[in-house]
């Protein structure tokens, strides 16, 4: 008879590693070649977890489940494909250190079992170490060296402590999924807010449009102008990175090589593809431009990040109005409550998609934000009837 311990931690365990797999793949079609490779070898790490537990409860007789019963829900991969990549890499190295932690370290009191889950709880913790060593842009370390890395981080810091002129921007992407959010909590605010004060008459809807336009207006070209001023600060990076090439040479190769050993690179193939790239300036700037500040191969549109910001706020903005164009009164007042509170917590919820918070406690939190805003407002126009 096999202890209802070890069937359910090997039936977790089991059901763990298919999850983990299906996110880690999903995840994996959104990065670039070098970073999507390593991604889908810890997939085939996490099969393999998969066909070890199989082949121990097989041999405790415990009935091995079909592995397509284990799907992913839908809300998790749509945020597999919208989420930020940094924030999916987060949440799944948490996911891992909590998996850890719960699913491997407590004794089953089958020794053979026990065994097999402390071997997998090994290999959870590197899919940990490199998930982290993902997030902060670093190659995940292969049989890095315990004395050389630590003195290369030291020696690349101290180098660049001396470049301050770094910066960093934002995306264009945060205006266009905020842009709803603002777009409607403003406008919304506008419109109880006349309505107190007026009893919901027709200056509700000019007052409303005039908003909608001035709000979707104001992010297009904030956003305009903020992608802009991205690309500019770019392009200044790129330019004082050529400088310092041209006038500390040896420097800039040491921190090329450093880059390198970070990565897993013995320290002198890390010197000699440093020598080799300090040779074509063009390349050895591209290579240290990628390695300090990012600088993406697909820059950002300041027009298309306009026409997202401008957009998704004037959808949301317009949804508080749109009562008012059809009735007056109470009955729009009420109508644009309603209208305006249910697209306050389908935002919220949308917002999860990018946030990864659980898209009920989001919608809820953005409903509870248009309330007070509503109420607010209304109160206000009550105080100063027209």
């Amino acid at each position: 008879m096999v202890p209802d311990e070890v069937r359910e931690r090997l039936l977790k365990a089991w059901r763990g590693e298919i999850e983990a797999g299906a996110v880690y793949e999903l995840i994996a079609r959104r990065l670039d070649d070098r970073r999507a490779e390593i991604m889908r070898r810890m997939v085939e790490a996490e099969g393999g977890h998969r066909r070890r537990l199989e082949a121990r409860m097989e041999e405790l007789g415990i009935p091995v489940p079909d592995p397509a019963s284990v799907r992913l829900s839908p809300w998790l991969r749509l945020q597999a494909r919208i989420a930020p990549i940094d924030r999916l890499l987060a949440a799944r190295e948490a996911a891992e250190d909590e998996e850890v932690d719960d699913l491997y370290k407590r004794s089953t009191g089958d020794a053979a079992t026990d065994e097999l889950l402390r071997s997998i709880r090994r290999e959870e913790r590197s899919h940990s170490l490199a998930v982290q060593e993902m997030r902060s842009g670093d190659e995940p370390l292969r049989d890095p060296s315990p004395v050389a890395v630590p003195g290369a981080r030291a020696r690349l810091d101290r180098i660049l402590g001396r470049e301050t002129w770094h910066q960093t921007g934002g995306s264009w992407i945060s205006g266009a999924i905020y842009g709803a959010n603002d777009g409607l909590a403003a406008v919304f605010g506008i419109v109880t807010g006349v309505s107190g004060a007026t009893g919901g008459s027709s200056l509700v809807l000019t007052a409303g449009l005039a908003g909608a336009v001035a709000s979707a207006l104001s992010m297009a070209t904030g956003a305009f102008l903020a992608e802009r001023s991205e690309a500019e600060v770019v392009a200044a990076n790129v330019e004082r990175e050529r400088q310092e090439i041209a006038e500390h040479p040896e420097e800039e190769k040491e921190e090329l090589s450093l880059f390198y050993q970070l990565k897993g690179v013995e320290p002198a193939v890390a010197d000699e593809l440093a020598e080799r790239l300090s040779r074509e300036p063009d390349a050895m700037l591209k290579a240290l431009s990628t390695e300090e500040f990012g600088v993406s191969e697909h820059p950002g549109d300041p027009v298309q990040a306009s026409i997202a910001a401008g957009l998704s706020t004037g959808v949301g903005a317009i949804i508080p109005v749109i009562p008012f164009i059809f009735w007056t009164g109470t009955k729009a007042i009420v109508a644009a409550a309603i209208v305006s509170l249910i697209a306050h917590f389908l935002v919220g919820a949308a917002k999860s998609l990018v946030t990864l918070r659980s898209w009920w406690s989001a919608g809820l939190e953005m409903t509870l934000a248009g309330v007070i805003v509503g109420g607010a407002t209304y109160l206000v126009g009550l105080a100063f009837p027209t």
